[in-house]
């Protein structure tokens, strides 16, 4: 089964016959190529031509973070999937804004639909979210009312504060208090685990959307502007609450991350490597649980469901059947 591979060691990254090899000062390893989905960086590494060769070969993006856990840019190899009518296809639902926002109602609903089931299942555990779940609830039934993607985004806002505001009840850690959203920098821990794991789901969704037709520079919901990828991000809102915001649950409550885990920095608060390394091993076991999926009769991992959105995303363009967003509800 393939699986990401996360590099946090300087040294040279190179192919040697028809594998991958990391060269560090320690030693050296070898990686089967067949086992790798994508690379993602988080050290200085040296490579070249040959190496982007095999990758383009094999399939393979190679994803660069910074010293900061913060995503800064991929090496995604020829789009070998790509299809001249979807990306006609997926221009059109951009520019016909009647169809834009109905993509873009989507995802916002995907998203806070599945808010909703995480407060509705902590509150099955005895926490008292109630305020949470009616003020969530009545964003959801405001959706109708939005008239540009802009005002979704602002009822996705205002939904995620009302959400955020149960993330405390839940973790009960005072060494976690969530205060306010923040970003770039985080001013408290919660926040540095919100943007990594928000920022490791940006790439999951990137990633899954390079082995489909779509085209990851056209999204709905995100401006497309001067990004270079903005489907992923309207992906990942659906799965945020499932999949970032479930880990960040599980490392606090089982006392997995602790100060220990963090650094101040230019005014910040940051994961150290130790806190990054915990985070993604709990992130990919999320990644690899598997839910039943009603129209398959069968159990598939959360990995596997971010790839049938793309392909649900597909049929839509295609006029097959109309998109609607994962949404868990047991």
């Amino acid at each position: 089964m393939k699986r990401a591979i996360y590099i946090f060691s300087n040294g040279q990254l190179k192919r040697e016959g028809n594998t991958l090899v990391l060269l560090t000062d320690e030693k050296k390893k070898v990686i089967p190529v067949e086992v790798v989905e994508e690379i993602r960086v988080f050290s200085e590494l040296t490579l070249n031509k040959r190496l982007l060769g095999f990758l383009t070969q094999k399939r393979i993006p190679l994803h660069f973070f910074n010293h900061y856990g913060y995503y800064i840019g991929t090496y995604y190899p020829r789009e070998y999937m790509n299809s001249g009518l979807i990306v006609l296809r997926q221009a059109e639902h951009f520019l016909r804004h009647e169809w834009r926002m109905e993509l873009a109602r989507a995802f916002v609903y995907g998203a806070i639909a599945n808010m909703l089931f995480v407060l509705r299942t902590y509150a099955s555990r005895g926490k008292d979210v109630r305020d949470q779940i009616q003020g969530v609830e009545e964003q959801l039934g405001k959706l109708s009312e939005a008239r540009s993607p802009a005002e979704l985004m602002a009822i996705e806002g205002h939904a995620r504060d009302i959400y955020y505001g149960a993330f405390d009840i839940i973790t009960g850690n005072p060494d976690f208090l969530f205060e306010t959203r923040t970003r770039r920098p985080p001013a408290n821990r919660m926040n540095a685990l919100i943007s990594f794991g928000n920022t490791l789901l940006y790439v999951t969704a990137l990633s899954e959307i390079y082995h489909t037709h779509l085209d990851p520079r056209i999204g709905y919901l995100h401006e497309t502007n001067e990004r270079s990828f903005t489907l992923n991000l309207d992906l990942a809102e659906v799965f945020k609450p499932l999949l970032v915001d479930r880990v960040i649950f599980a490392l606090i409550n089982r006392r997995e991350l602790g100060l220990e885990d963090f650094r101040e920095e230019l005014d910040g608060i940051y994961l150290r490597e130790r806190g990054m390394r915990r985070f993604i091993e709990a992130y990919e076991k999320r990644l690899a649980e598997t839910v039943m999926h009603k129209g398959l009769g069968r159990k598939v991992s959360y990995r596997r469901l971010i790839r049938l959105e793309c392909y649900k995303l597909y049929r839509h363009f295609l006029h097959e059947e109309p998109y609607l967003p994962y949404v868990r509800t047991r």
